[in-house]
């Protein structure tokens, strides 16, 4: 397994820096070609890989009118068809999902799923529109980027033990030596990201070299539960990363407070500009409105959040061997729409940022993660199965007559939904409601547990279901 490491420029030369600018312009082209031509629903039944798409462009004297080095564009090539792929292939987990809510038929699911995986799902009308809803497709937006091969470039530390890179220019044999703020030197593919006038150098390490990765993990099973206040509770009842909620409080007030203030300043400067005086409209937005402070600010801010959340992944993989979590990825879309203070304070992106932890770090200790569909798991009490009431960080069970601790409650159910048979991880929500609805209503006139398939009966004996034996 790899992981990203990102080295920075440090004092870059501004002639330096507005070279690599204008080759980063330049690939930008490369990128928006190889989007244009097979990024689209057309270019999918190419078939092309990267290579053929080279020496086409070979053939015909496409690469000539870009005006950048042969193994500069080749790279750019061979990073966008693998943009196209990966944004293909995330498309086609929420076209997997719309198949499983279309029908129940097992060989009418495996007849589309197999079109999906051969990339042959233009001919169905179903699959071509949910392609079409799901797939952003056919647009380059990156135009900052250089991708430099392992081979292509050097580095070299002088004699006060600042490490140089070198990288290719728009010459031949004409390299572009930056400084940087590190003394390990970067090894691999490189990617150069051009931002605000430094330069990131990102590249890949095995992640079996680093520390964390070689703290063993424990031996227990657990379910997880994402809070607010919490980044995690597990099971047990035990909460990690417990900064999480001051931290995006924190934020979330600041930048409030940021926002009311920075309006204010623009109103001033529009007024300013409505009179004529443009020339302290002018001085406002350079001074005041501004967005390089503003962006460091918020990459501060966005490393702190998840060196909470990767802290609170760890504490959990040392005591669990399977960690059972809610599918992060699935999006989640509310009727009513939420005050812009309320959507910060929730942060969405710490969702993907807490699937990528769970999955990132169980990988390199070597605990299993398991997914599973959390429909309900925050509204149903574990010990009984039926809904209940949940206000805050607390939970009401009006059968049990119990008050739990709302997060604890949510982990034990996702913890029981890992060996329910009834309920898959893309099950659709409202029949989940209706499976835990016609338990609940089994439990409450005491009848027995009654299914008409077989198959199901077969999984219930070799995976009993927790909450309906919980009364037994």
């Amino acid at each position: 397994m790899k992981v990203t490491r990102i080295a920075y420029s440090a004092r870059l030369n501004p002639g330096k820096y507005a070279a690599l600018v204008e080759q980063a312009r330049r690939l930008g082209r490369v990128r928006s070609e190889v989007w244009q031509r097979y990024g689209s629903i057309l270019g999918v039944g190419s078939g092309l890989r990267d290579r053929q798409v080279r020496d086409r462009w070979l053939a015909d004297g496409t690469h000539v009118r870009f005006g950048v080095l042969a193994n500069a564009w080749k790279e750019t090539v061979r990073d966008a068809m693998a943009d196209i792929g990966a944004n293909l292939e995330a498309a086609k987990v929420d076209v997997r999902r719309a198949i499983s809510r279309r029908t129940n038929d097992p060989a009418e699911r495996q007849r589309m799923y197999t079109a999906l995986k051969a990339d042959q799902w233009a001919s169905d009308p179903f699959l071509a529109r949910q392609m079409r809803k799901h797939w952003k497709r056919g647009r380059n937006r990156t135009h900052d980027q250089i991708v430099v091969r392992a081979d292509n470039y050097n580095t070299a530390a002088d004699g006060r033990g600042r490490l140089w890179l070198a990288v290719p220019g728009l010459e031949p044999r004409k390299m572009v030596r930056i400084p940087l703020s590190t003394t390990v030197a970067p090894a691999g593919t490189l990617r150069l990201i051009l931002r605000r006038g430094r330069v990131e150098v990102h590249y890949q390490i095995d992640a079996s070299a680093m520390r964390s990765s070689q703290r063993p993990c424990g031996e227990a099973t657990v379910g997880v539960d994402k809070g607010y206040t919490e980044a995690l509770t597990d099971s047990d009842g035990q909460p990690h990363g417990e900064q999480l909620g001051e931290l995006l409080t924190s934020e979330s007030d600041r930048l409030k407070e940021r926002n009311r203030r920075r309006a204010k300043l623009r109103s001033i400067a529009n007024d300013a500009a409505a009179r004529g005086d443009h020339a302290k409209a002018q001085r406002i937005k350079a001074n005041n409105l501004g967005t390089v402070k503003r962006e460091r600010q918020a990459a501060r801010h966005r490393a702190r959040v998840r060196t909470e959340i990767f802290t609170a992944v760890h504490e959990v993989v040392d005591k669990a061997a399977t960690v059972i979590a809610e599918d992060l990825t699935k999006r989640f879309t509310g009727r009513k729409k939420l005050p812009k203070n309320i959507n910060r304070r929730l942060a969405a992106w710490t969702k993907g940022v807490t699937a990528e932890a769970l999955k990132s770090v169980s990988e390199r200790r070597g605990s299993a993660h398991v997914p599973v569909n959390a429909a309900y798991t925050s509204q149903t009490c574990h010990q009984c199965g039926d809904f209940g009431r949940r206000s805050g960080d607390r939970f009401h069970c009006t059968r049990c007559g119990v008050v739990w601790q709302a997060d604890m409650n949510a982990a034990i159910n996702i913890l029981h939904r890992a060996g329910d048979p009834d309920i898959a991880l893309h099950t659709p929500h409202k029949r989940v409601k209706q499976i835990l609805q016609d338990r609940t209503d089994r439990h409450r006139t005491r009848l027995p547990v009654q299914d008409s398939s077989p198959a199901t009966a077969g999984r219930r004996a070799n995976h009993p279901n927790h909450s309906t034996m919980n009364n037994e």
